[in-house]
């Protein structure tokens, strides 16, 4: 699966989805939401002073559409609100992080009353198109859960194997990281990769292919996990990459991306709705294919 094949999907929904996006200020975002607006992926709704909403856009040289809709908002917390409760009530799809912290975005969709709580682990999913590779590469969990016990991670990887189950991959081969592909008692990382690994074997944990541990080479590289004698049906061929902290999903996000030259999408998943979380620092490219990405989870 690749990027042309997650905008192929998308363009074939017979309805269109509205995108609900919080604090749109930064001119990158209606770049990224006019050239997917063009293309009929979706519509938006931008939340957010309407002046500084309206000199954004200007300055991104994108014109008015009847894809977009505006609601102001006095800041970065009340824009927050309003794009969770639109979301909250059917009003839109998906949910956009702007320009507003990911801290006050997350207590809105956490309200009791107005949020997109399911009671389920929310946790983060990232997408990758290397250079020279024709297929993405997924990356679970990189910005959410900080040290996840073997229940969450079990949650993590549920979470995961959903939304890429939506985008259209079949059994994704999941491959949970660790220093070494031994199962040593003193690395709780290899432990709880081996019990993960047994429990999809024994159907406890459905919709993919786990093994691990394994290091980062065997998962992703045939010729590694050859020389390490291992051949399973997800060594040197993972779809997903399980990282066993955040430190460690972090390091690797930034690192396939400052040094791999990657293309990165970004989404939470878990919520009553795909939250499309970006970075602020996010080319229109990257926004673009998170929207790819959530949208493409949509089922209509």
């Amino acid at each position: 699966m690749n990027v042309t094949d997650l905008s192929n999907k998308v363009h074939t929904k017979s309805e269109q989805v509205t995108v609900a996006v919080a604090h749109a200020v930064e001119p990158s975002i209606f770049t990224a939401c006019s050239l997917a607006a063009e293309k009929g992926t979706a519509s938006f709704h931008f939340i957010g002073p309407l002046t500084e909403m309206t000199d954004a856009m200007k300055d991104a040289a994108v014109e008015q559409s009847d894809r977009f809709s505006f609601s102001d908002a006095a800041d970065e917390a009340e824009s927050a609100q309003k794009a969770v409760v639109l979301v909250h009530e059917g009003q839109a799809d998906v949910l956009m992080k702007g320009m507003t912290p990911t801290s006050k975005l997350l207590k809105a969709v956490l309200h009791k009353e107005k949020g997109l709580r399911t009671g389920r682990l929310l946790s983060h999913l990232a997408g990758f198109q290397l250079p020279e590779q024709d297929d993405l590469l997924f990356l679970t969990d990189a910005a959410m859960n900080i040290a996840p016990d073997l229940t969450q991670k079990q949650g993590i990887i549920e979470n995961a194997v959903e939304a890429l189950s939506k985008m259209g991959m079949e059994l994704p081969k999941t491959a949970l990281l660790a220093a070494v592909e031994t199962v040593n008692p003193a690395m709780p990382a290899a432990v709880d990769a081996a019990v993960l690994t047994q429990m999809n074997r024994r159907g406890q944990l459905a919709g993919c292919l786990v093994d691990g541990p394994l290091a980062l080479d065997v998962a992703v590289s045939a010729k590694a996990a050859k020389q390490k004698g291992l051949e399973t049906d997800v060594a040197g061929r993972a779809d997903l990459l399980v990282a066993p902290n955040i430190e460690t999903g972090n390091t690797l996000y930034k690192s396939l991306t400052l040094f791999g030259g990657a293309t990165v999408g970004g989404m939470i998943v878990g919520a009553r709705a795909p939250i499309v979380l970006t970075s602020r620092s996010d080319t229109a490219e990257s926004r673009l294919f998170s929207l790819l990405m959530a949208v493409s989870t949509i089922q209509k």
